[in-house]
């Protein structure tokens, strides 16, 4: 099984319905944290719905539909990222992550974002990316930004969320900035003489 170093002690690795103890352990440490804005909390109470919540992007996995990777450091998984949708067809995806509290502020979570978008646009032709965020949601908006995301607006409490209406931001990621963005970092890319290129 592959694992990719997000550095610091941590990796990037797919994340299967044989860990259902092992992520719902996280999903309990973590769970008032993670369950402030997203519903994956609440939905992931007992091994029976860590199971199932595995085994559905398992599915979704087999059916090119969606990914779900897992955030590790020193061997305890902490986190997690994922494509929610991906349709290759129309080249649209959806990216959505989570944390526990002890992972957070790390930049876990957008070294391991970088690592998807690189293969969606690189390796699968996605064109457009999106990140859909509770505007209460800081830290997730402030991922979206650190990536380079574009905000294309607003639903106006359009989900509910433990009782309470909330309002979504869209915000939303092209192939081309991506690789523009990706060049002007990288004096090799820009320049056309990447030793790595064929």
């Amino acid at each position: 099984m592959f694992a990719t170093s997000l550095g610091d002690d941590a990796e990037l690795r797919p994340l299967e319905p044989w860990q259902a103890e092992e992520f719902l352990a996280h999903m309990d440490r973590g769970r008032e944290f993670i369950g402030t804005h997203i519903g994956l909390a609440d939905a992931v109470h007992d091994l029976d719905s860590a199971r199932a919540f595995l085994r559905g992007y398992a599915e979704k996995t087999a059916n090119d539909a969606g990914r779900l990777y897992g955030i590790w450091t020193g061997g305890t998984l902490v986190g997690g990222v994922m494509f929610r949708t991906m349709d290759v067809a129309a080249g649209n995806a959806e990216i959505g992550c989570w944390l526990e509290p002890s992972a957070a502020g790390r930049g876990l979570v957008t070294r391991a974002c970088r690592i998807l978008i690189d293969w969606a646009v690189d390796q699968r032709g996605i064109h457009r990316l999106e990140w859909l965020a509770s505007s209460k949601n800081r830290p997730s908006i402030a991922v979206a930004r650190r990536l380079g995301m574009t905000r294309d607006g607003v639903l106006r409490e359009n989900h509910t969320h433990r009782g309470t209406r909330t309002d979504t931001e869209i915000w939303s990621l092209l192939a081309p900035e991506w690789r523009a963005a990706r060049s002007a970092q990288d004096p090799h890319r820009r320049a056309g003489t990447d030793p790595a290129a064929p």
